[in-house]
Parts: C-alpha cells; structure tokens; sequence
C-alpha cells in the first residue's frame, strides 16, 4: 500500500477515523491546536501534556498524526522525535513550536519531523502541513464524527505561560543569531507573587553568585510592569568572546545594556502582538553590578510589589551561561491581562 493511502479513504465510522495525538504541555496550545484542526476531517483526538505521556500514546496507536510541541517536562519534543525514529514508531508528526530558532528547525527535520509551524499556528498552515502528508477532505458520516475529546480547561497562569514561551522563543532566536549558538529555552514559570515570595524567588534562582542587573519599565494599554534582566557574573565575559567584545569597566554596562535591548525588546514585543496591546519601552536601567542577589533586593525592596512574576532562564548550549529574564507586570495589571487572555480564548 503506497504510503500515507491510508489517509485517502472515506470514513463510514469512528473507528475509521485517524488517531490524532495533541502533544504539549500547554493547555491552551492543545485547546487552540484541536479549535484548529479542519472541521471537515473525522479524527480520533488523543492529548498528552508531556513527551513522555505522548509516546506512550503513540506506542499504542492513538498518534498515527501528531501535533508535538519541542519545549515539553519529563520529555521533550526532540527526544520525542528521536524515539519515535530509533524505535520504528508509525507516527507523523508536525512540530508546532514556539522554539523558532533555525537550529531548532533543522534538528527537528533531521530527526524526522514531517513540517515544522510556528506558534500560534494559523489554521491554513495546519490545513497545509495535514495535506502534505497525503490527506484530503472527506465527507464524514455522522457517526464518523469524533466527539468524545473535550477541549482542556485553561487557566490564567496557563494561558499566560503559553503567551511567554511564545514570546520567549522570539527572543531567543533574535539573541541566538547575534551570539552565534543554540539557546536551550526552559518552560516558563508564571505566578502572582507577594513582595517576600518574589524575592524568595531572585534568592532561589541565582544562589550566592555575584550577578549584574538591568531593569527596563514599560507600559501601554492599561498595563505597567518592569523588566529584570539578571547576569551571572562569571558569565559576562563569556558573552564578551562570543561577541569578540573586550570587556573592562567601561564596557561591562554598555554590553549589559545591549544584551536587554536585544532580549527584553524581543519578548515584550511578542507578548504584545499576541495581546494586541502597544507596550512602550522605557531607559534602561543598571541596577546594580557585581552585587549578590541579597544587595540587589536590598537596594531595590521598594520597586516591587505585589506582581505577576514570569521568570524565563535562558541558557547557551556548549557554553556555561545562563542569564535571567524576570518580566514584572504590576497588581493594577493583571486584571487588563486577564481580558486579553480572555479574548485569544
């Protein structure tokens, strides 16, 4: 039988229907990626929340199609791909990433991926990738019809997570071609914080190391917040050889500077097209070098409040750095944000 035929048959029941798996760790990309799938082609929709749930999954033929996203716990998309190739796995699979990166797109081809979209996946381009794998419209009898899948409830926290990753892929694609290297995006983490619990919080994700810290405000469209972007210290002067940029004490802020420009300008723009809200960015501004997190909290105890914490870490493959960007939106904010995410619902 010539390959994907088996696609080309015309449904007469549920149990002809192909099994579809929806792999990401995002509820709100499984919700947007099954509101997007042609309403004309019966599916069997399975959803898995991590890599390792989804080849699980596809181990038992419910992914003859599968819709993984790469940035996933337990196990991520890569891995995922690797061993649906290493174990002979009947699954095609289309990447739906927020990881834009072109090494994240060459990887994911090289490992077998069928197509590779950007999120947030419009639904032609998923109409598209599906016909390229040998699917057509069919017309579904009614008991063809799979309704037995149901759309996953997504929380504000979720959503906004969703929205970062998003963001943050943008960002990391922008800074990976100016350094040169593959950056390993982590999964957000997103949650209201009291004053103490933000500050537990700098303490836990940066230990005693001396870092450097530029903090960036912006507002627009009914919300405020500032950006916290955090070096390690003994990272900056690997960041100065990536960039063939001698560092001394004069340098050392002007490459900081430049670093946020790049990489909090990138993600606040991605927040803000997907929001629909016009950000403006302020100066930025040093807040403290070659300081301990405990300094920095201390010298800086009266900016933050009660906020919406998104915290990305960012991290350079084959290199020992790793930098912090913590986007801070102010309590007043959260309820506009809350609307917005309400609308892409």
């Amino acid at each position: 039988m010539p390959r994907n035929s088996f696609y080309r048959k015309r449904m007469t029941s549920l149990d002809d229907a192909i099994p579809l798996l929806v792999c990401d760790d995002s509820s709100m990309a499984r919700k947007q990626l099954i509101r997007s799938l042609p309403a004309n082609w019966p599916f069997r929709i399975s959803q898995a929340e991590n890599g390792r749930l989804g080849l699980d999954m596809i181990r038992s033929g419910r992914g003859r199609i599968v819709l993984l996203d790469l940035t996933m716990p337990e196990v991520n998309g890569f891995d995922v791909l690797a061993r649906v190739r290493d174990e002979g796995l009947q699954a095609e699979v289309i990447v739906i990433s927020g990881d834009v990166q072109e090494e994240a797109i060459r990887r994911a081809r090289a490992l077998g991926a069928r197509a590779f979209l950007r999120k947030p996946v419009a639904a032609p381009d998923l109409e598209a990738a599906l016909l390229a794998l040998g699917m057509e419209p069919v017309a579904a009898q009614p008991d063809a019809v799979d309704a037995s899948h149901a759309l996953p409830p997504v929380s504000f926290c979720d959503a906004f997570r969703e929205l970062s990753n998003i963001a943050m892929g943008r960002a990391a694609e922008l800074l990976g071609r100016v350094l040169k290297v593959f950056i390993r995006l982590p999964i957000p983490n997103v949650n209201l914080l009291e004053p103490g619990e933000l500050q537990m919080a700098l303490i836990d994700a940066q230990g005693n190391q001396r870092v450097s810290a530029i903090c960036q405000g912006y507002i627009g469209g009914g919300v405020a917040g500032e950006a916290l972007l955090i070096f390690h210290d003994s990272a900056i002067a690997d960041v100065a050889g990536l960039l063939d940029t001698k560092l001394d004490t004069s340098s050392h802020p002007e490459l900081l500077l430049d670093l946020a420009a790049i990489i909090t300008g990138a993600c606040l723009n991605g927040l803000s097209e997907q929001l629909g809200l016009q950000l403006s960015l302020g100066h930025p501004l040093l807040l403290g070098e070659h300081c301990t997190i405990d300094e920095l909290i201390r010298l800086n105890r009266p900016r933050w409040k009660q906020t919406l914490a998104v915290e990305i870490s960012y991290a350079l493959e084959d290199h020992d750095i790793q930098f912090d960007l913590i986007l801070l939106f102010t309590e007043d904010s959260v309820g506009r944000l809350q609307q917005r995410v309400e609308m892409l619902l």
